[in-house]
């Protein structure tokens, strides 16, 4: 049996169209795209597959519908007997790995991930918050930069993607002061993101009290396999500490470099990015270059990790 471990991507990875050519080949992905209706009580699939992409891009309906999108891809690959041997996501992306992993519920997780969307836009003004990335730069040298930045114009490190490629979060204000300096200390580029809010920053802890009472009232089971956690960067199976650092994870950052550098350790076969675009992939690709990857997205792309991973080693 080859090893394996799944990445689910997050917020950003969202497209008008995403999900119907599985919905149109899969029975079983039509059940989870209606079922996921039902439970929201209005049509995610309609606007995933019809937008307009501004509305589908709103946080509170992105989450739900690159989580549905897949969950419902894994679930084909599952019923297929393919299971990883562990899992990780990219921020939103975690909520798909728990399910992968056999921790969350489907639905359920549908519910919850449009909760956390709204409550993450509720917890900073809209437009008041902003996210860049740094390409370039080590952590190290970013930090440096961003110690100068206190609690009136607070801004932090929001995503540790690959080598040379970081996002810091914080206020608006923040984000283009720290911009600024960063340029001037060396960074090729620094690019405003396209996002409502200060995600991955302290700016986000108001959401988190409330977010805690939400996952309190959902039943987190032990993960079958092990969850590689944004905030640890570490293996988790123990439902427990999942649910204390999915709390954490509003206001920390992701190290997903590192998870990824702990899947190389790992020795696995593949590292396999299941859902909408290859962003992951290619944050592969920077942290070891002659890694096998996978884009498991539609009914062909499905059909050519399935003969992969059947085929005799």
């Amino acid at each position: 049996m080859k090893k394996t471990a799944f990445i689910f991507p997050g917020q950003g990875s969202q497209e008008v169209g995403m999900g119907k050519a599985m919905y149109d080949f899969y029975p079983s992905v039509k059940k989870m795209f209606d079922d996921a209706d039902d439970v929201l009580g209005y049509s995610l699939t309609t606007l995933m597959f019809e937008g307009p992409q501004e509305e589908l891009t709103k946080t509170e309906n992105a989450q739900p519908a690159l989580l549905l999108n897949s969950v419902a891809i894994n679930h084909v690959l599952k019923e297929e007997g393919i299971k990883p041997s562990m899992t990780a996501g990219h921020s939103l992306g975690e909520y798909s790995a728990l399910v992968a992993s056999g921790s969350l519920d489907p639905m359920a997780a549908v519910q919850l991930v449009h909760t956390r969307g709204k409550l993450m836009e509720e917890a900073y003004p809209t437009g008041k918050g902003s996210m860049a990335a740094v390409l370039g730069m080590s952590q190290e040298e970013i930090e440096k930069v961003l110690e100068g930045f206190n609690d009136d114009e607070p801004v932090d490190l929001a995503n540790i993607n690959c080598p040379g490629q970081i996002v810091i979060s914080g206020t608006k204000e923040g984000v283009s002061q720290a911009s600024e300096q960063l340029s001037e200390a060396g960074a090729k580029r620094v690019l405003p993101l396209n996002v409502s809010g200060p995600f991955h920053s302290r700016l986000m802890k108001p959401a988190s009290g409330d977010f805690a009472d939400h996952l309190s009232k959902n039943s987190i089971s032990e993960a079958s396999v092990p969850v590689y956690a944004n905030v640890t960067a570490g293996p988790v199976t123990e439902a427990d500490e999942i649910e204390k650092l999915l709390v954490k994870q509003l206001y920390s950052p992701v190290r997903f470099q590192q998870i990824l550098e702990a899947f190389v350790e790992e020795d696995v076969d593949a590292i396999v990015e299941i859902g909408n675009g290859k962003v992951l992939s290619g944050l592969v690709r920077k942290v070891k270059r002659r890694m096998k990857t996978f884009n498991v997205q539609d009914p062909e792309t499905v059909d050519q990790f399935i003969q992969w991973y059947k085929e005799e080693s």
